[in-house]
């Protein structure tokens, strides 16, 4: 029965169908598969093996004629997780061919290969995935590049901004991650065939042209020094999808915030049906940024864990190699499921610009102090006038009086004209700095955050 958070029956859903296919128990052996055919290959190629032999063996390479129960049985009697697979494949080839499966390889030259191609594959998902959401709140950002809102700090209000801006801030770090992301990955995952040590001490001079064959033959890019006890290039591509996971959680702690029922600046999508509470029945909670958060926590947690497991002993080490086969697989569901939610989320937004003014209103004009700042300094210097304007705002706080009645009151500003000038000031709509401008730059910067244009 299935155990576990990928496909229980409760927590199934959380995660990528696709990415899940692609890291079946099928999908890996294939893959185990795919890569020892791509050797056969490429040591035919090079005058290794009998070319007949590679075509042999090419055409057994298919996970359906393997039984995974009886597998199973004979690896947790082996204790070895490649040997089984190699005899059934050995039966599945005869003779000569059998005798040419697996030349000058080892496991681990498989196992890493053989992820490689599986993390490419859920590379391309993970990227579909972020360009979509990168693609949905650009959108979103351009419809409200001019909708005031309050700029926060520590919790409080700052200074108005547009909900562009925020957006735009989104849309820069995504594509910074996505841009990591796709710099690390060829060489994070390549085909490593160097055999026992990673010297090609048994295919000798041809070996390197033996993995470069190989990896043609698989899309991916060569080792070049395959070293066993290496596992830097991987992990650089694991810290990346940890600052993806970081982006995320942060974007997700933003909606959880703004959908609070005291703020409702915006909302995640509902349906009819959607159930926040099992007792409280008017709950909408924000379950979509939650669960974003969530699986942002759960692959930040496994980054430490593949850091530790690349430090190893000697030339091949299974204790740590044991650990990234179990993570690697954890880690990439995660970041692939990440991203599938992340766009999900997007593509829902609901924004109230009604809500975002009525919260901009709440102190009477506080949010403004800055640009009164401003507009007195050539009066009186920046220094006095936020001393002057500090008395006024902590003066309105303190007695819960409006920010504007409390400016009116005071005696510094009784000159003719001054505070109908600073009352001018007290729009929020009119201090938003450059949030319009630097959100269509950056809109227009990203690729993928444009809109496209309507069809003719």
């Amino acid at each position: 029965m299935p155990i576990g958070m990928f496909d229980s029956f409760i927590t199934g859903h959380w995660f990528s169908a696709e990415a899940k296919r692609l890291w079946s128990d099928e999908a890996t052996l294939q893959s185990w598969l795919d890569v020892e055919a791509a050797l056969a290959q490429a040591q035919a190629a090079q005058g290794l093996i009998p070319a007949e032999a590679a075509a042999t063996i090419t055409g057994q390479a298919q996970a359906s004629r393997f039984d995974t129960r009886q597998l199973a049985e004979a690896i947790a009697f082996a204790q070895h997780p490649l040997v089984p697979v190699l005899h059934r494949f050995e039966q599945l080839c005869g003779e000569p061919a059998a005798g040419y499966l697996h030349w000058g390889a080892t496991t681990q030259n498989i196992f890493d290969t053989a992820a490689a191609l599986q993390m490419h594959a859920t590379h391309r998902l993970l990227l579909r995935e972020l360009d979509g959401a990168i693609t949905a709140i650009g959108a979103l950002a351009t419809r409200h590049r001019s909708t005031p809102m309050a700029g926060r700090t520590h919790g409080q209000h700052a200074l108005p901004m547009s909900f562009g801006y925020k957006l735009a801030g989104w849309i820069d770090e995504l594509d910074r991650d996505r841009q990591r992301l796709q710099q690390r990955l060829a060489a994070a995952f390549p085909a490593s065939m160097g055999g026992a040590i990673g010297t090609f001490a048994a295919m000798g001079p041809r070996g390197p042209a033996v993995e470069a064959g190989v990896a043609e033959l698989l899309g991916l890019q060569p080792a070049g020094l395959p070293l066993r006890g290496s596992y830097d290039r991987a992990c650089d591509y694991v810290q990346a999808l940890g600052l993806l996971a970081g982006t995320a959680q942060k974007i997700a702690q933003d909606l959880v915030f703004l959908q609070r029922s005291e703020i409702g600046e915006v909302s995640e999508a509902f349906h009819h049906g959607k159930v926040g509470s099992s007792t409280m029945a008017q709950k909408r909670n924000p379950s979509s940024a939650q669960l974003l958060a969530s699986l942002a926590r759960l692959l930040r947690l496994r980054v430490p864990g593949a850091l530790e497991a690349m430090v190893r002993s000697d030339e091949g080490d299974a204790a740590a190699t044991n650990v990234t086969d179990v993570l690697l697989p954890e880690i990439a569901l995660l970041g692939a499921s990440l991203a599938g939610c992340l766009c999900r989320l997007a593509r829902g937004l609901q924004v109230d610009a009604a809500a975002m003014a009525r919260n901009l209103a709440l102190g009477g004009g506080l949010i403004n102090t800055e640009a009164l700042m401003m507009r007195l300094t050539p009066r009186m210097g920046r220094h006095r006038a936020h001393r002057l304007l500090y008395e006024v705002a902590q003066q309105a706080q303190s007695a819960r009086l409006p920010f504007r009645q409390a400016l009116l009151r005071h005696p510094a500003f009784a000159e003719p004209g001054l505070v109908e000038e600073l009352l001018q000031a007290l729009e929020p709509a009119a201090y938003l700095g450059e949030s319009v401008t630097l959100t269509d730059a950056t809109v227009a910067r990203v690729p993928g955050a444009r809109p496209a244009p309507p069809p003719a």
